[in-house]
């Protein structure tokens, strides 16, 4: 179900708006925190049903292992809290790895060894890079005691979110949670829908009317590429150009039309775009594109791996192998490990 269909923008969200706010104001927060958990999985199981047990899977286990992190719950038998955190977080990453990561590992080998593997089709779930990175912070901040004690309900929406869910942002807990424990969050507020609409159609504009119009300029050019059809300088350059902005306005106009829905349940998301193409140079670009990204890569990998504490060469090496990660996190391909490299080189 995307945000720019009808059945989500004439049936899902109406729905899902009344009820939330009904349930907030004649029955309990709780039970209203209870119903938006349950129609964002709704909502999540809208594209296939059948993977639902994955978002699911990965709530549970990482309730369970966050809480043992914390202090909150006790194992029978005692494991020490870095074996858990890592075993927490390589379960995660296994989980990511097979469904993103297993074909293009084993087609890389294929090619590498002239060999004939085969494990099937596997379908990429939904959202899983983000809900996977979300989680992974979780348990992370649960290790360092930095987590406070939320309960299943409130950390179940704070996973499944719909607005956030499929395209992100990836939100921090402490930007979330808390925001739960408010007696407002489930009283409508007429000036957060006004701030909600404005920036969900502004969203809106940018995915239909920009995105998808100067997408008719860009699928053609790399169609022809795919064919191996010869292109002309001027047909090549509107095309490159073309992509370059339909991406830019597809994601930012989404995560627009993310934070405009989180206003109207009142919930606030962070900033995910500040005009990246205005960027003096790739380091600012990277804290203007996908920002909740660029933060995520920052805190839990660039800086664990040292950052630039440990001299020039360490910092060039480290630099470089969170762009090659990041790049490797947008997509399973060569293609995308070279960008990623070119990055951080740049």
């Amino acid at each position: 179900m995307l945000f720019n269909s009808y059945e989500f923008i004439f049936c899902f969200l109406p729905l899902a708006f009344a009820c939330f706010y009904g349930l907030g104001r004649y029955g309990s927060r709780k039970l209203a925190i209870a119903f938006l958990s349950g129609a964002s999985l709704f909502f999540y199981g809208w594209w296939n049903p059948a993977y639902l047990w994955v978002l699911v899977s990965s709530i549970l286990f990482n309730y369970a292992v966050g809480g043992v992190l914390s202090g909150k719950r006790v194992l029978l038998y005692s494991i020490p809290k870095k074996a858990m955190v890592v075993a927490g977080i390589s379960c995660n990453l296994l989980l990511l790895g097979y469904f993103k990561y297993a074909n293009f590992a084993l087609t890389s080998i294929n090619f590498a060894l002239e060999s004939d593997l085969f494990i099937g089709t596997i379908i990429l779930p939904l959202g899983i890079s983000f809900f996977t990175f979300q989680q992974i912070t979780f348990l992370i901040d649960s290790y360092k005691g930095e987590t406070n004690e939320y309960n299943f309900l409130q950390y179940c929406l704070f996973v499944t979110f719909f607005p956030q869910l499929i395209a992100g942002p990836i939100v921090h807990h402490r930007e979330m949670l808390p925001q739960f424990n408010t007696g407002t969050i489930s009283r409508l507020n007429l000036g957060n829908l006004s701030v909600g609409v404005t920036i969900f159609t502004i969203g809106l504009f940018k995915k239909v009317v920009l995105s998808d119009s100067i997408a008719v300029y860009a699928t053609p050019v790399f169609s022809a590429a795919e064919n191996d059809v010869s292109l002309g300088f001027f047909t090549a350059w509107v095309g490159t150009l073309s992509y370059t902005l339909q991406i830019y306005f597809d994601f930012s106009g989404y995560s627009d039309m993310a934070i405009g829905l989180g206003w109207m349940f009142g919930i606030l998301l962070p900033l995910n775009f500040n005009s990246p193409y205005k960027a003096n140079n790739i380091i600012e670009f990277w804290k203007r594109w996908h920002i909740t990204l660029s933060r995520f890569l920052k805190d839990y990998l660039y800086i664990p791996l040292g950052g630039n504490r440990k001299g020039q060469a360490r910092r060039y090496f480290n630099l470089m192998a969170t762009m090659l990660l990041g790049g490797l996190w947008h997509g399973a391909g060569w293609t995308f490990v070279i960008w990623g490299a070119l990055h951080g080189l740049y």
